[in-house]
Formats: C-alpha cells, structure tokens, sequence
C-alpha cells in the first residue's frame, strides 16, 4: 500500500468529513442503502439532462467566491456597505436558482397546480432565471450614478429592475424558505397599493408603484436595509465560522465530551444531548444545525436507553432550537437586535448569557425528571470514552473559541473583525490536522496538507451554501421593513395599540401570541424583524408611568427586543411547520407534528423567562458589572427554571400533588422576580433579599417529599405491604 492510498484511509478514520465513504460489500443493508442515498442526492443536482456535473462545479465556485468575497470585505476589501449588501444578495440568488427548482417534489396529486409544471431539477430555464436576479440584485451598483442622480424619481428602467429585483427574490425565498414569508411580504404590499381603497378604520394613504419601487429597491429603507446589512457584514463569518468548525469535527468533538462526561448518570444521554447541541449552538446559531449534528448521535442513543422516540427528539429539538440564544454565537437575530438597539454585539451577548444558560439548566432538569418517570439509568461507564482523553483529543477546537471571545471581550473589537480572524486560527487548524495525523501514522504529509487545504474550501463553500437561505430572508423581510416606513408602520402601531387598550400586559399577550402564529411559518430572523419593527416601541412606550411598591419600572429597549426575538426563537419547534422539528424526527423516525408539540412544552420555559425579564432587567444583566452578583443571579434564574420545570412536569424528588405544584409556581415567580416580595418591606435596592421566599418555598417542597417519598420508609411500607399479602394468601 502506497502512503497515499494509506494517508486516504486514515483521514476519514480521524472523522474528517469530505466525501462520501463507499461501504464493503458484505456491509449491512442500511449502511449500502445510505450510501446509495447520497449518492442519488449529489447526482440530483444540476439542470436535467447535465451529465458533466455543470450544476455542482458552477455551484461550488459560486459559493467558494462567495466566501472569499466576505472574508475580504471584513479585511482588505474597502466598499462601500451599499456594494456588499447587492453583492451579498446576487451571490444567494445565484445558490438558489443553481440548486432548487421550481418544484421540490414528484407529482403525486391531482389536487393542485403541479400537473403544469412537475419536476426534480433545475432547467437552463431556472438559470436564465438567476442571471436576470443576479442583474437586478447588482442594478443598484451598475447604476449608482444615475440613481444618486435622481433620488425619489425613478425612471423607466429603474421601475422594470425593480420590479423583476423583488419578483425574482421571493420566488427564491419561496423556494427556499417555503410560502409563508413571501405571502407576508405579498400582504403588506397589498396594504400599500390598496390601502386608499380600504374601509375608514384601516385604511392607509397608499403609495404609487413608482415610490413604492423607490423605497424598496433602491433605498437603504427597503431590500437593502438593516437586516441585509446585518447579514451581510456579520451573519455570513458567523455562519461560516460554526460551519467549518463542524466539518473540521468540532461538532463530534462536543457530542464525545458531553457522552463521556454524563454518560454515566441517570438519563445521561439526554443530558449529554442538551450539553453537546449548548456547545455547539454556542458556535453555529442554527437550530436546524444542531439538530442534524448532535442529533443524529443523541436521538439513537436515547432511544436506546429507554427514551421513547418522540421523547428523545423532543429533547434533542428543544435543546437545539435554545442554541440560537446561546452566547457568543447567537442567531442571525441578534446580530440584527445590536444595530436596531444601537449597541454594540457583547452587549446583547451579555444580555443573553443568563437567560440562554439558566433555560439550559431548566432543560437539563426535565432530562432528569423524564429519566426518573421513566426508571432510566445511565450507560456502562466501559461504554463510555473517557473525558480527559477526548478533552485532549479535541482542545485544539477550543483555540478558534477562545480567540473569538477574546477578541470579542477582552480586545473589544468588532463581532465582524472578531469571528474573521478566529476564521482564520480554524482555517489553520483545519489545514494542519491532517497533517499532523498523517505524521503520526507515517503517512504521505503532501497528501495530507491537500486533503486539509481541499477540506477547508470545501467547509467555506458549504458555509455560504447555509447563508442563501439567511440572507433571503432577511432580504425579504426588508420588503416589510420599507412598507413600515413607507408610513404603514404607524398606521399597524396605532391599530395595534387599540387592540391592547392601553394596556402593556395585554400588549406582551398580543405579542407573544402573534410572534407564536407568525412561527408556524416563517424562520426566526423574519419573524423577529416583524414583531420587533411592530410591537417592540410599542411595548417600551407603554411601560411609561408603571411602577411596583413606588418604584418606577422601565422596560429597556433591549429586553423589548430579545422579548420578540425569544418567542420568535420557538419557531422551529411550533407546529405544523418546526423545521428543527422535522429535522429531530426525521432522526428517531417519529410522526414531526408530535416531536413538535412535545419540543414546544419542554420549551415553555423559554417562554416564561422573556416575561419576566421585561419588568426585571437584573436578568439582562443591565447594571450589573460584578461578577459576583452576575453569578448569584445566574444561580437564582437557574433554580428558577428547575422549579418551573418541576410545576410543569410534577416531579421533584417524586410526584407533585397540586399544593406542591402551586408551591412551585409560586417559588418560580420569586426566583424570576424577588422585588414582587420584598418590595412590601425592603427597598428597590435590597430587592435580592426576596430571593429568601423562593428558596424557603422550594425548601418547604423538598422537606415535604423527602418526609413522603423517604427511601426507608418507602421500603418499610412495601414489606408490609409483602406481609400483608403473604398473610392474606395463607
């Protein structure tokens, strides 16, 4: 055997994903059946009848220049913002109408339209598609002259690229997203053009199609506004960054690290799940992410040790769908939420930690509850690898981490420098780890050091293949943007605050429950542009004059938007369409509606901490610069989730009877709230010591089950019970 053909077989043993293995021929049959899967999958891609694989070459390269095209910007490359954000979008419609067609799936109805139009793969048609979006997209930069020129007056070919610009644009976010963001976007501009026409209560100015193109296509209120630049500029290297760190192995690395470490306890693969999908959306940001790489180990695993398959992918979504709110990686949305607030990206971190680590414990908790409901035990510590030497097989993955939040906290740069050059310590990293086996096993190194520099590129490409659908999204979403400031955005705020009456808790209902129905359809980053541009200053406005026990209470801009953002986070485990939901059941081959409602109750909790740090902002963080006390509330917020968990799901140290449930409920609101309690004798600024309640609260529950559910009289009471029996048979 040559070094080469032994440098091949060594790499894929290290699990450095690249290609697709071939199985030996005496392989189990679901192992050739996979196999034979993705194989048709990457034949599938390209125009019919492509037998050269144009389809694919075209795509990587489109991608590939992509990437580079984003790390230079972020760099060397000095444009202005107005060039990146038309770039940005011509390169993901460019990936869209590569690679999905018109329809996604075969004809097998004859209720709808399909018959008209069925197929698989794209055509030369949906090519000659793109190039016309490419063109409308980098219209604005072809013509920045003339359109400088003639602010607010377009001219005919203004109006024609305009037009095709947002045509061609939801017809690939419907491609890739699904209807419902396109048919939003269809209903505010139907707003807008039919508003004059519509009864005296809602009816809206209007405006002509020749502002309506002007304020979309080419403004900075429109298409390309905020959400586009946000995505542009940040979202991409963060995307790319958790990409890469993933085909590099981190993803294995952490789901290896969490198994070893809690493996051993009751329900330990579920803890292990909730740990490893924390780790990783701390990087990735993507839920739907999370799932496909911590879960395709957990769910199994689960399943394996007694957890029901709708439990086990349950858990595996709910713990994934949290990671967007994870710091120092968050989702698309908190990056949007720093320049809508004006802050810069560690301050939302900041605001997040607490409450995405204190709903990390909640969940943990309701992994330990189920194991016990359910009689679980942990796995065989000899099945388990061993957590300091996978720690040390895999600390070269926390470089790239580490450089990314020192530059972050400690340098204080910006998100945008910070992630490019812990891009650059993964790139290095990436190169130089095959190397470094196929040195270890005598191996040929040039092989080696192609294979890493190949592997490298290949993760930048499939980072920006994960953006397309991002940076469509939130493109799109700027179509809703520039209808609100067309003036529209006043008239839904008026109409919005008549619905809550003046009332700020009924305003929270209204917006939880519409970000909730909004989830059904649309990713997260959408929804969150929506409710945030509508409810969110209307929230902060209403909480003027309100005050608890004589102290004013202030809602902070910043909870306003992470309020939004949070609810809009339970999009991917809402029903009928959580993609992260499918995605978990299509792993432990469950029904994907029953996966998602039982994600959505784990999640509850995540629901009840944005409620709470409205009118408590300790939780944010916000005037907290101790360490100390930022830990002291992370331990209060996190008890506060474990009794919460615990109402929920009636379980502490056994089952809860409805006076222990309330008990519960009641401690939960103390530990998210002590100025509710110590208000009546403390003031504002001795507000901790209400904490006190909480814990005194939970220590009656405790003291009341271990008195009940005592081991020893547990077993005294079944060998009488033994006796009785033995006595009744004789």
């Amino acid at each position: 055997m040559t070094d080469k053909n032994k440098t091949e077989m060594l790499l894929p043993q290290a699990g450095i994903p690249g290609y697709i293995p071939k199985p030996k021929k005496d392989a189990p049959e679901d192992v050739i059946g996979e196999y034979k899967k993705k194989v048709q999958q990457q034949a599938e891609k390209g125009i019919v009848g492509d037998k050269t694989g144009l389809s694919a070459k075209l795509t990587y390269i489109v991608a590939l220049a992509w990437a580079f095209f984003q790390m230079s910007t972020a760099s060397w490359l000095l444009l202005d913002s107005l060039y990146v954000k038309a770039f940005h979008l011509a390169f993901a419609l460019a990936l869209i109408y590569l690679n999905l067609p018109t329809l996604k799936s075969n004809l097998n109805s004859r209720w709808d339209l399909r018959i008209l139009l069925a197929m698989k793969r794209v055509t030369i048609v949906d090519f000659m598609i793109g190039i016309v979006g490419v063109i409308a997209a980098l219209y604005i930069v072809i013509d920045y002259a003339g359109i400088s020129e003639r602010p607010g007056q377009p001219i005919g070919r203004d109006l024609i690229f305009g037009v095709l610009l947002v045509v061609l644009m939801l017809e690939a976010t419907r491609r890739v997203l699904g209807p419902a963001l396109p048919v939003i976007c269809g209903a505010f501009m139907a707003y807008v053009f039919l508003g004059p026409y519509l009864p005296d209560a809602i009816a809206f100015k209007g405006a002509t199609l020749s502002r309506f193109i002007s304020q979309i296509t080419m403004d900075t209120q429109g298409i390309y506004g905020v959400p586009l630049h946000v995505s542009a500029t940040v979202v991409f290297l963060f995307v790319m960054f958790g990409t890469m760190l993933d085909r590099a192995g981190g993803g294995a690395f952490f789901t290896r690290l969490a198994i070893s470490g809690l493996g051993q306890y009751r329900g330990g693969a579920a803890k292990a799940a909730v740990v490893s999908s924390a780790l990783s959306g701390m990087v990735s940001g993507s839920s739907i992410a999370n799932v496909v790489t911590t879960g395709t180990f957990t769910i199994p695993l689960m399943k394996r040790l007694g957890y029901p398959a709708k439990k086990a992918a349950a858990i595996e979504v709910a713990s994934s769908v949290n990671g967007q709110l994870a710091p120092p990686v968050m989702g698309a949305a908190a990056f949007i939420i720093a320049e809508y607030v004006n802050v810069p990206y560690v301050e939302v971190a900041k605001a997040a930690a607490v409450p995405a680590f204190a709903s990390y414990i909640g969940l943990l908790w309701i992994t330990h509850i189920e194991a016990c409901k359910l009689g679980l035990r942990g796995l065989p510590k000899s099945e388990l690898p061993r957590f300091l030497i996978e720690l040390k097989n895999g600390l070269h993955y926390l470089i790239p981490l580490a450089v990314l939040i020192w530059e972050l906290v400690v340098e204080m740069h910006s998100a945008e420098l910070s992630v490019f050059r812990a891009i650059l310590a993964l790139a290095i990293i990436m190169v130089l780890q095959p190397v470094a086996i196929a040195r270890l096993h005598n191996a040929d190194l040039w092989a080696a050091f192609k294979f890493g520099i190949k592997n490298t590129l290949n993760a930048m490409a499939a980072g920006a293949n994960n953006m397309a659908g991002v940076a469509l999204a939130t493109a799109s979403a700027g179509i809703i943007v520039g209808c609100v400031s067309l003036g529209l955005g006043q008239q839904i705020t008026s109409f919005v605050e008549v619905m809550s009456m003046g009332n700020i808790f009924l305003m929270i209902l209204i917006t939880a429950v519409a970000s909730l129905l909004l989830g059904m359809g649309l990713p997260t980053t959408a929804n969150y542009i929506i409710m945030a541009s509508l409810t969110a200053p209307v929230i902060v406005e209403l909480s003027t004059g309100l005050s608890l026990h004589g102290q004013e209470i202030v809602i902070p801009l910043i909870a306003a938007h992470l309020f939004c953002l949070y609810f809009g986070i339970l999009a991917d485990d809402t029903p009928p369409v959580g993609l992260a939901a499918y995605a978990g059941a299509a792993i432990a081959k469950e029904n994907p509606i029953s996966v998602g409602i039982q994600g959505f109750l784990y999640d509850i909790r995540t629901a009840i901490i944005p409620i709470f740090f409205l009118f408590n902002s300790d939780i944010l963080l916000i005037g907290i610069d101790s360490w100390a006390a930022s830990f002291f509330i992370f331990a209060m917020t996190g008890l506060g989730m474990v009794t919460m968990a615990s109402a929920v799901q009636g379980w502490l140290i056994g089952k809860c009877n409805i006076i222990e449930r309330l008990l519960l409920l009641a401690s939960t609101v103390i530990f998210m709230f002590p100025a509710m309690i110590s208000g009546f004798v403390l003031p504002h600024s001795q507000r901790w010591w209400g904490y006190l309640a909480a814990i005194a609260l939970l220590g009656l529950v405790l003291v009341w089950q271990k008195l009940r559910y005592d081991p020893k009289k547990v077993s005294e009471r079944s060998e009488e019970m033994m006796e009785s029996e033995e006595l009744a048979a004789s």
